[in-house]
């Protein structure tokens, strides 16, 4: 099958290297400033996929991500941000990179190209119907990702995609993808930049808009989070002043008894 790689296309710009700084920055800019319009063209394919994760999430399945290189690390990235901003199990949300941990911060030479690896390491997980893979590459043409869409569409495993390239192999396995079409990069062929970005926007909505659908979001506040460090201590502590209308002191106390910003004020609106 023949398709375009618009990722892989040359890119607008000439003779990177005699650029001044300045020149480079704001050109980097530029382009920066268009994934958001290519994010948003999108947003029917993104609600697609979430308004199918969320059920399943509800009946106990969990959400995975899978990827190679920098596709990887950003599902990585996004999985491990939900246990300390939503209070989920570190288990609910999981990034699988191919070559894995190890890859997470070197290549691992030819990781990318086992067909076969990525249902192997979902395996692991004892991954069921109740769950979603969501396979990410910007090039939609990784051989790790598809080869683990496909075996989990044999499964009868809810699949979706991330990639920036339409028409992929990717786009076409994937039951529910989503194709952000970025064009060239600032530097041919980095999709570490503009494809990266797209991809992490994406992911920032699949996660947060699903998180707040399972009710771990109460007004626009992060009520279940971890009070894993000082800052985080004392944005619960106003979080519940805001709530229930107490003194800092007072605030404080019930949230070192009750651990969480929900469990504090519910238990002082019910005493």
């Amino acid at each position: 099958m023949s398709f375009t790689k618009t990722t892989e296309q040359a890119s607008h710009y000439e003779s990177l290297e005699k650029m001044p700084v300045a020149e480079l920055l704001a050109s980097i800019n530029q382009e920066d400033k268009t994934v958001p319009l290519a994010v948003e063209k999108a947003l029917p394919q993104i609600e697609a996929l979430v308004s199918q994760i969320v059920p399943r999430m509800k009946n106990g399945g969990r959400l995975f991500y899978i990827g190679a290189g920098t596709s990887g690390r950003l599902g990585i990235v996004d999985a491990s941000e939900c246990p300390p901003t939503f209070g989920v199990p570190f288990d609910l949300v999981n990034g699988i990179i191919a070559g894995g941990d190890q890859a997470i911060r070197r290549a691992v030479e030819n990781a990318e190209d086992d067909a076969q690896q990525a249902w192997k390491d979902l395996q692991e997980f004892d991954i069921n119907t109740n769950d979603t893979v969501i396979g990410i590459a910007a090039s939609g043409t990784t051989p790790y990702v598809i080869g683990g869409l496909e075996k989990c569409n044999e499964q009868n495993i809810l699949t979706g995609c991330i990639t920036c390239n339409e028409g992929s192999p990717l786009a076409l396995t994937a039951q529910f993808p989503i194709v952000v079409v970025v064009g060239p990069e600032f530097v041919t062929g980095s999709s570490r930049m503009k494809a990266g970005t797209a991809q992490k926007l994406v992911l920032n909505m699949i996660s947060t808009a699903t998180m707040i659908q399972l009710g771990r979001v109460k007004g626009n506040k992060m009520v279940d989070m971890q009070l894993s460090n000082n800052k985080l201590v004392d944005r619960g502590v106003r979080m519940i002043m805001e709530e229930i209308e107490v003194s800092y002191e007072q605030a404080s106390a019930l949230l070192k008894q009750h651990g969480s910003v929900r469990k504090a004020v519910n238990y002082y609106l019910n005493e």
